[in-house]
């Protein structure tokens, strides 16, 4: 998403250095590798081991016929420091949220358009699936959980729902977790935006910790840009777009680092062709070089 909008504002030239933080299929990685070839260095990473088995398919023919040195990894980005260790990319560049590969694949659980597990897990290793925290979570804690990371307003009505219900059976399923905030809401006929939406995207910050991720992201990202370089994210929601919004303008006050691009929504064509869009917006940080930083 945003593609020609984020290649706009990295603006890759041969040569240079690359870290997309989320490589889904490689499709924001394969533009790039054209632009760095010859001699450039890409560095993808991603938690979903199904993705990077695509992307790296794809990817590593591109790379090789390219001159382009290729490193991808199974990590979250919240380990950016530790895992580039001393290179300084010219551009950092991360695509927030669920990938469309994992929003199709119904048994993946992040999704109530059919009736499958409540997992939501991105990176498959992680201990805890969303069904475990509505097992697990007092009615505060599920309320809580709902209200901060769902913006979910009526998140007591359903909190108390959950746990009435699972008194019952466990709830184990997306169709049986959005037929019960149907039912707590006491929602009737057609909504443009099914009123399960919110429950369903705070558990699933909750279990990938995708909020805590970005938070280091933005602590760790900026420091390690080259002289000049730029930082680009992604958001799709308001929760991250605020700490996206809140750091980013935050730094630009220090003089270091200016704000490349206070946001970009996507175009027409970009809405016509991936509805999913609508909702995204890009926003940018660029390092300012030691030549005009001022002193």
């Amino acid at each position: 998403m945003l593609l020609a909008e984020a290649l706009t504002v990295l603006n890759p030239q041969p040569g240079q250095c690359f870290v997309d933080c989320t490589l889904g299929a490689g499709g924001h990685s394969a533009a790039l590798l054209e632009r760095i070839k010859p001699g450039g260095h890409l560095i993808g990473l991603d938690v979903d081991p199904e993705a990077l088995e695509i992307a790296r398919a794809r990817l590593e023919p591109l790379a090789g016929a390219a001159g382009v040195t290729l490193d991808i990894t199974q990590a979250n980005f919240r380990h950016l420091r530790s895992l580039i260790k001393d290179l300084r990319p010219h551009g950092i560049l991360a695509d927030l949220g669920v990938s469309s590969l994992q929003f199709d694949k119904p048994e993946r659980g992040f999704s109530f358009r059919s009736d499958h597990p409540l997992d939501m897990r991105m990176d498959p290793t992680l201990t805890v699936t969303a069904a475990d925290i509505l097992r697990d979570y007092s009615t505060e804690q599920l309320a809580d959980t709902l209200f901060r990371l769902g913006e979910e307003h009526r998140s007591r009505a359903i909190a108390r729902a959950i746990v009435q219900a699972r008194q019952r059976e466990p709830i184990a399923t997306t169709g049986q977790l959005a037929e019960l905030v149907l039912r707590a809401l006491r929602v009737r006929g057609h909504r443009r935006i099914h009123p399960a939406t919110k429950t369903f995207q705070a558990l699933r910050l909750a279990v990938n910790g995708e909020l805590e991720a970005l938070a280091a992201l933005l602590a760790d990202a900026p420091e390690l840009l080259h002289d000049g370089g730029t930082l680009a994210l992604i958001t799709f929601h308001s929760l991250e777009d605020r700490l996206v919004k809140q750091r980013l303008k935050a730094l630009a006050l220090t003089g270091r680092f200016q704000l490349a691009v206070r946001f970009v929504r996507p175009g027409a064509e970009e809405l016509r062709r991936n509805p999913r869009s609508r909702s995204a917006k890009l926003r940018a940080l660029k390092h300012c070089a030691l030549s005009s930083t001022p002193g």
